[in-house]
């Protein structure tokens, strides 16, 4: 028998947005990308979701996304919003 606690990590890991799939993210949606710059050092950028660069529903390394600061990366997690 599984136990409370296991069946909340089950929930939290299949609820977890990571960036992968398009139908997790929209416009304005607080992100953090990884800049091509930055993908040896693995720096995290925060930022808003301005518009989608990749035009597939699934990338393996992450949707492509431009932020509201113009920076451009692979989002790497979504940040969820304070209800």
């Amino acid at each position: 028998m599984k136990s409370s606690l296991d069946d909340y990590f089950c929930e939290m890991k299949n609820s977890t947005k990571d960036g992968r799939k398009s139908q997790d993210l929209r416009v304005g949606d607080l992100v953090e990308i990884v800049q091509k710059k930055h993908q040896q050092s693995g720096e995290l950028t925060e930022g808003f979701i301005k518009r989608f660069l990749t035009k597939s529903t699934f990338h393996p390394h992450g949707i492509k996304v431009m932020l509201q600061t113009g920076e451009v990366g692979r989002v790497k997690s979504v940040i969820p919003e304070d209800d």
